[in-house]
């Protein structure tokens, strides 16, 4: 029996052993409590606040100590979308987003009861709060008012428990179906009395510039038409005066054809005397000098006359002229026209017996 007892107390004391073993790695693993860098642990010894463990290996008793983790980070909290009645009664909807950070661990351990249920349940009363104190249109444009009015709200109670509002954003308002559909209708207006004001307004516009333009076109056209009636009667002066001068001269030359003509047939005749009016000397001398272009000098004297050319020569007929003088001077026969004239006195104031000579017999 004896082997049997041993067998038997030894195998109770390896249970003792093994027994005694883990209970002492379980007590090290109890004692030893590791916080992360970005937490602190508030920790109680039979349910009395110790104090808060910081980052690192912190030795407690095992069993009887208790710790409870809080992040220092700044933390985001979702508002769950809330309807509200703004103070013009129209229904609206609207969430938002809270960012928190722990300032004191201790009395967010002591002072609140979670307290990150707490700041949700706090903005989300808030938010309808601000959002009823607002005329509709100003909850959909005024967002960082709400923000703002938000965060004031918050932060007092907040402080209480440890905690900072950092920001609140909120995310969207929206209307109700009725609501929306009303403004898009008062948008559809707006926009197309707008387009229509647009459209007088470019109306007005360019009725304007066409009128505009047409003031101009006429005065550029009254412009032109009334230097076109100066050019016209400035051009009728011209030729008014160009076809006095030429009938002037194309009654002298009328005159000085005739002469020609008349002195071409006397000299194809028997006569071998000639009687030359001064008048028709007079007219080739002053024709002459208008085509040739001879002027007067300042004091009143003649210059002298250029040389006709041979067209001009061809015209006159100076040539048959200048022949029928050479046939003159051959025989010697120039009249004298002063002679004559006395004879001719004469016998109008009845001398009958005044001593008058044959023409033939006048010669210079």
């Amino acid at each position: 029996m004896m082997p049997d007892t041993v067998l038997q107390a030894g195998a109770a004391g390896t249970l003792i052993a093994a027994t005694l073993f883990i209970l002492a790695v379980i007590t090290a693993y109890k004692s030893i409590v590791i916080v992360r860098a970005y937490e602190k642990r508030a920790y109680t010894r039979f349910g009395k606040y110790q104090g808060l463990l910081e980052p690192g290996p912190n030795f407690v008793l095992p069993f009887v100590t208790k710790t409870y983790t809080f992040d220092m980070r700044t933390q985001t909290l979702d508002v769950p979308r809330q309807e509200a009645i703004t103070r013009d009664n129209s229904p609206v909807t609207a969430d938002a987003v809270v960012y928190i950070k722990v300032m004191d661990a201790k009395k967010a351990f002591l002072e609140v009861d979670n307290y990150k249920r707490a700041v949700s349940n706090l903005a989300q009363t808030t938010l309808r709060a601000v959002l009823g104190d607002m005329e509709l249109d100003d909850t959909l444009n005024k967002r960082q008012e709400i923000n703002a009015k938000i965060r004031t709200e918050l932060d007092e109670p907040t402080d209480e428990w440890g905690i900072r509002v950092e920001s609140v954003e909120v995310r969207e308002v929206n209307p109700s179906k009725d609501v929306q559909q009303a403004m898009e209708k008062q948008t559809s207006a707006e926009r197309r009395r707008r387009a229509m004001i647009l459209e007088a307004q470019g109306e007005r516009r360019s009725a304007i510039e066409e009128a505009q333009g047409e003031k101009q076109s006429n005065i550029i056209r009254a412009q032109g038409e009334k230097q076109s009636q100066i050019l016209e009667a400035q051009g009728d002066s011209v030729s008014t005066v160009l076809r006095a001068k030429a009938a002037d001269s194309m009654g002298e030359r009328a005159v000085i054809d005739k002469g020609m003509e008349t002195l071409e047939g006397i000299g194809q005749g028997e006569s071998n005397t000639f009687v030359l009016p001064q008048e028709l000397t007079s007219l080739v001398s002053r024709y002459g000098r208008h085509l040739q272009g001879s002027d007067l000098k300042e004091n009143g004297h003649e210059l002298e006359s250029l040389e006709f050319d041979d067209e001009t020569r061809e015209m006159l007929g100076l040539d048959d002229i200048e022949e029928i003088l050479g046939e003159l001077e051959d025989k010697d026969e120039i009249v004298d026209l002063e002679q004559m004239e006395e004879e001719a006195e004469a016998v109008k104031a009845g001398e009958t017996g005044a001593d008058i000579k044959d023409p033939d017999e006048i010669i210079d």
